[in-house]
């Protein structure tokens, strides 16, 4: 109950953002619906004036359908044939009195019917607004569908019936095919309709209205059921056995709490019904999962219907775990914290990179003392997914206490990091930084780029653990992204170099090593990995600037990593021609080989599988050739080599 707790927590702490419109990146409304109330794709618009008269009506765009609606219990689930009417806007087979004349098809009983009731009921009720008094005087009438028609909104067929679906059969009627049958994915009958007021001077659409909002509250509040014990918050209030569904998007029929099954053993002869497990608030209930949409609109992060959130109770802006270093300074800089470096391609190679370690520690630190004065500054993240689509799981909660949120942050940044180049600035250029890659990018680089979304979306939930619990990363996903970065054959060149960098920050977590180049390293798997960037590196200087084909040290790069004596022995035959074109500028590249090869023991060259420490020899090699000072006897500086976009 802990994580309805703390949503619940979280609506109360943003009651002044209820039912104020939001926008996604990508202009999508969203808002922190009001108790009672919920979201559906609306068709068409009926305006109506004060008097409660017809005005106009129109099929409303795609771009605007999401709309904001009163609800009840019984409305918000209703399914198949049940007639459960919402309180104000709804399907046309509900809200026109005149539908039956129309041919439209009932079963039990009329849909109308009811939802004229309940309506009449929330209009003379002590909490009405003039605009529910106008759309219920104007709804009575039972003269909507003729409105509709009039309006060319919808339409009819021959014998003045409504047409089903569109046929070309109707073109003689009503010319090309008319906008609400491509709206709508079924019958006209299932087109939702939502009313509007027009008032001089006033632009405020009905679903849009806060005192539309109170109203409806107040009024429902009035009607709730018998009392009982809730178990989140401990207080005896109007309960409730009907929970929210709607979750992940507007389509969304699966809900995280139901005991709708009364057949069978559902409860195992533990329980007499269902609310003796566990009894849960009307209030509770509607807030708690309110903010949970609300959430996920706002910061939730969907992977094949998977959703990754995490929030604080009372500061919603907590830094993501799944990010990668140069996301979270993104995402810290708008609350002016502290900066997190971005390493440029000029750094020296003397450099520890300690410095940009330190520089995530501050920048982490900063925001955990912006929470310093919070009365509680708790951390919740939740992993949500369904097997079916009508029930939602829980498959990984966590509440943490900031500081040692921030803690594990700041240990994950500094351990799990390497230097990586994948990233694009704001201008488009190569974004260089150091720290830790995101979660999605390192299943990138253990199953590669088109993997199925299953398998990440797998892959980011074991790794979570990793992160804020301080659990290893699985040894399989590491070994994965090891084999790949050792097979640049197989990939472009951009996708080895991102999964190059990123498997050598899984394997430093073990392994503790820096970016910068470690001469009195002795380990043969680190020595046979500069050998290897030595041979490419030299290879590349060696070729015509315009020349883009695989240096031979790349292309053996596999097989160098299982039988490294007898593949060396094969590159550095292909590394004469290319000796000889360097002319004197080869003596310092002839040096350092020297110098590396003999520090391998003659019992470890040999044909040994190497290590991934290799991946780390090399890497920190070929970034010391590429990027450090120009070394004395190589007369090419450093600053005109290759760009590391090209192997």
């Amino acid at each position: 109950m802990s994580w309805l707790l703390n949503l619940y927590e979280t609506y109360e702490a943003n009651l002044g953002r209820v039912g104020k419109i939001e926008l996604k990146h990508n202009d999508t409304e969203y808002t922190l619906l009001p108790v009672s109330h919920t979201t559906q794709n609306a068709h068409i618009t009926v305006e109506i004036t004060e008097d409660g008269e017809f005005h106009s009506a129109i099929v409303n765009d795609k771009s605007d359908i999401n709309t904001l609606i009163p609800c009840t219990e019984e409305s918000s689930s209703r399914a198949g044939s049940k007639v459960a009417p919402y309180p104000l806007h709804d399907k046309l087979s509900y809200v026109a009195g005149d539908f039956v004349a129309y041919g439209g098809k009932i079963k039990k009983e009329e849909p109308f019917a009811a939802y004229i009731k309940q309506l009449e009921a929330w209009a003379n009720s002590p909490y009405a607004t003039p605009k529910v008094k106008s759309i219920y005087r104007y709804l009575s009438k039972r003269e909507l569908i003729q409105d509709l028609v009039a309006s060319k909104v919808i339409y009819l067929d021959a014998d003045h019936k409504l047409i089903d679906k569109w046929d070309k059969k109707y073109e003689a009627l009503h010319g090309d095919k008319p906008a609400i049958f491509s709206l709508i994915a079924g019958e006209q009958e299932s087109a939702f309709v939502r009313f509007n007021v027009r008032k001089p001077n006033e632009h405020t659409e009905v679903w849009k209205d806060p005192d539309m909002y109170n109203s409806f509250v107040q009024h429902y509040s009035s009607l709730l059921g018998e009392e009982d014990y809730c178990y989140v918050t401990g207080k005896i209030l109007p309960s409730t056995d009907r929970h929210a569904n709607k979750i992940r998007n507007a389509g969304d029929k699966a809900k995280l709490i139901s005991a709708n099954d009364n057949s069978g053993f559902t409860f195992r002869g533990r329980f007499a019904q269902s609310s003796d497990a566990a009894s849960i608030s009307y209030e509770v209930s509607q807030k708690a999962h309110n903010a949970l949409k609300w959430l996920i609109n706002r910061q939730g992060k969907i992977i094949d219907q998977r959703v990754f959130l995490v929030w604080g109770n009372q500061e919603l802006n907590i830094p993501d775990p799944i990010a990668d270093t140069f996301t979270l300074k993104l995402e810290l800089e708008p609350e002016s914290e502290p900066e997190l470096t971005q390493v440029t391609v000029q750094e020296s190679t003397s450099h520890t990179f300690k410095e940009y370690a330190r520089e995530v520690s501050k920048s982490l630190s900063g925001y955990r003392n912006k929470l310093a004065s919070r009365t509680r500054s708790d951390v919740n993240i939740l992993i949500l997914d369904s097997a079916t689509t009508g029930r939602l799981a829980v498959l990984y909660y966590r509440n943490m206490e900031k500081n040692l949120y921030v803690d594990q942050l700041i240990k994950w940044h500094s351990t799990c990091a390497w230097l990586h180049k994948y990233r694009k600035d704001e201008h488009g250029g190569v974004a260089t930084f150091y720290g830790a890659p995101s979660t999605k990018d390192i299943a990138f680089a253990a199953y590669g780029p088109k993997a199925n979304e299953k398998v990440v979306k797998g892959m980011m939930e074991r790794v979570l653990p990793c992160i804020v619990d301080g659990h290893k990363i699985p040894h399989d996903i590491v070994r994965s992204a090891f084999y790949r970065a050792s097979n640049p054959v197989a990939m472009d060149t951009w996708e080895w170099e991102k999964t190059l960098s990123i498997a050598c920050a899984l394997i430093n977590t073990e392994e503790e090593y820096s970016v910068a180049l470690d001469t009195e390293n002795d380990d043969r798997s680190y020595l046979f990995g500069r050998l290897l960037a030595i041979a490419d590196v030299l290879e590349r200087r060696a070729l015509d600037s315009d020349e883009k084909r695989s240096t031979n040290a790349i292309r053996y790069m596999n097989s160098f990593s299982k039988y490294p004596a007898r593949t060396w022995s094969t590159i550095q035959s292909c590394l004469q021609p290319h000796q000889a074109r360097l002319g004197t500028r080869v003596r310092y590249y002839s040096n350092l080989i020297d110098e590396v090869a003999s520090k391998i023991k003659i019992e470890d060259f040999n044909n040994n599988v190497l290590t991934s420490k290799y991946l780390l020899g090399f890497y920190s090699q070929r970034h010391e050739l590429n990027y450090g000072k120009a070394k004395s006897g190589d007369s090419t500086p450093a600053s005109t080599s290759t760009n590391q976009e090209e192997r």
